[in-house]
């Protein structure tokens, strides 16, 4: 079977879209599975439907891995991206090749080809997701260095050849599109890179540069990333008719939100494509709906779900109790939390119920339990705060969501390393931080009352002594009575009630 390739595909009689030749205007940190079902998709669509005309030239920000480098020059940059799941409760599976990606370069072993990149004057764009560890400042980093270690010293290498090349010609900088999974990416990479700029004793015109001709736009992505379908693959590539060792596989489902100037929106013509982009002055309101409906439906509704039996989230969507106890969590206690326009809200919320129901993903519910102490902090809390705050009262399905959590945290058994808890007769690992699990451990024997008491009044978990909200210890505790005597699914039907 030969490889994909332009030749391939032509020979092949592909039909689809493929842009075989343009200028390299987009760098991208991040030769991954998430990047190229993502920013990598939106561009060839946007080169498809808005003649955007450009290329993206991958940069592998840390060493090592060069399989997959290797298997991009190979293809020509060419992949074959699936996009599965469900949309208003139709079942999806598109495929598409993409062509957006050039080729790939490892900075370690190759550093002059990839600065050299930067005086290419048509390049305007980077993209980047290093992930959550990548935008950190690491005082060992050198300006010697080839390349400097740390994702931001790369960048500031990158930059300041850019300025040297082009520092006194406008508009040469960087709109510079940072997707890691933090708060405030985009800023926390500026801020990383004038740290590199001082340490170094780089000139003060680079400073002045940095400031006046690039754009740091912090981001909020959104799309489940599944990547090489391992065991599919080989039938696929059967099927397509040519090898592609590089394959991803994402939901369909995909948002994108850029905190920028107005004139992006020109820069970068999403909407002219019809793409699921926003460009806006504001990301927060996004992340908070993101973090808030789809994050805190999993967390308010996962624990409970997996003590009444289920393992995947799919396998929840189709049982009338859970999916309702999850509704009725996102319509009646979140959303009228937040600050989005209802409609919007409203929609984002019925997307989520697709997600949550897509075919070609097994999304387990363990996986999703790992550090649930820390999820139900950032994902629930925030919302359960704001329904009391409006109503005086206390939500029903949050106030559950937290009795689930203590009933799924107080584990049988501990290891010295290791908290397991019970369902039926079979155990299973409760993860978290280990500060955690001691403490539970600590208090595995509490009846229902004293171990709500202990965690609720624990603000080292919360930041806040959760006892001082009327009445929740109380609720919370009469919920885990429950659990305890009639089951996690009983709890819910109550709810419902």
């Amino acid at each position: 079977m030969k490889k994909l390739s332009y030749q391939t595909l032509e020979e092949l009689n592909y039909d689809g879209y493929l842009l075989k030749d343009a200028p390299e205007r987009v760098l991208q940190f991040g030769e991954g599975n998430f990047l190229r079902a993502f920013v990598d998709y939106f561009i060839d669509v946007m080169n498809e439907k808005a003649g955007f005309h450009s290329k993206v030239v991958l940069v592998q920000p840390i060493g090592g891995g060069d399989k997959i480098r290797e298997f991009i020059n190979e293809q020509e940059g060419l992949y074959t991206l699936f996009l599965r799941g469900n949309e208003n409760g139709q079942k999806v599976n598109e495929k598409r090749v993409i062509s957006s990606v050039s080729r790939c370069l490892n900075p370690y072993s190759d550093y002059d080809a990839y600065m050299a990149c930067a005086k290419n004057p048509q390049l305007r764009f980077i993209a980047c997701n290093t992930t959550e560890a990548g935008i950190q400042y690491d005082p060992s980093c050198q300006f010697s260095d080839t390349p400097a270690s740390s994702y931001p010293g790369k960048l500031t290498q990158f930059l300041y050849a850019r300025y040297q090349e082009f520092g006194q010609i406008p508009g040469k900088g960087f709109v510079i599109l940072s997707c890691e999974l933090i708060d405030d990416n985009g800023k926390e990479l500026e801020k990383c890179v004038n740290q590199y700029a001082r340490q170094w004793n780089l000139e003060e015109g680079f400073l002045q540069w940095i400031k006046e001709e690039n754009i740091f736009c912090s981001t909020l992505v959104d799309r489940i990333v599944t990547g090489y379908p391992r065991n599919e693959a080989a039938a696929i590539c059967e099927e397509l008719g040519y090898e592609d060792n590089i394959i991803d596989t994402g939901e369909v489902f995909g948002f994108w939100v850029i905190e920028g100037p107005e004139s992006l929106k020109k820069e970068l013509p999403f909407a002219e494509a019809g793409l699921p982009v926003l460009i806006t002055d504001d990301h927060k309101p996004y992340k908070q709906r993101k973090v808030r409906i789809l994050n805190g439906a999993h967390t308010s509704m996962v624990l409970g779900a997996y003590l009444a039996g289920q393992d995947i989230v799919r396998d929840c969507m189709k049982d009338d109790v859970i999916r309702g106890f999850m509704n009725q969590a996102i319509y009646e206690e979140i959303i009228p939390t937040l600050t989005l326009p209802r409609q919007e809200l409203m929609d984002f919320a019925k997307a989520v119920t697709d997600r949550f129901n897509n075919p070609f993903i097994d999304h387990a519910l363990l996986a999703i339990s790992l550090n649930s102490t820390s999820k139900w902090k950032a994902r629930v809390l925030p919302s359960l705060k704001g329904y009391v705050e409006k109503y005086g009262k206390l939500p029903k399905c949050l106030a559950a969501s937290l009795a689930f959590y203590l009933a799924f945290y107080q584990g049988v058994r501990f290891d010295g390393k290791e908290l397991f808890g019970i369902r039926g007769e079979e155990e299973y690992p409760i993860k978290d931080d280990q500060d955690i699990l001691e403490f539970y451990n600590e208090h595995r024997e509490d009846d229902a009352l004293g171990l709500t008491n202990a965690v609720l009044a624990n603000s080292g978990f919360w930041g806040e002594d959760l006892t001082e909200i009327a009445g929740l210890c109380e609720e919370v505790a009469a919920d885990l009575t429950v659990i305890k005597e009639k089951g996690a699914y009983e709890l819910m039907k109550q709810c419902l009630a």
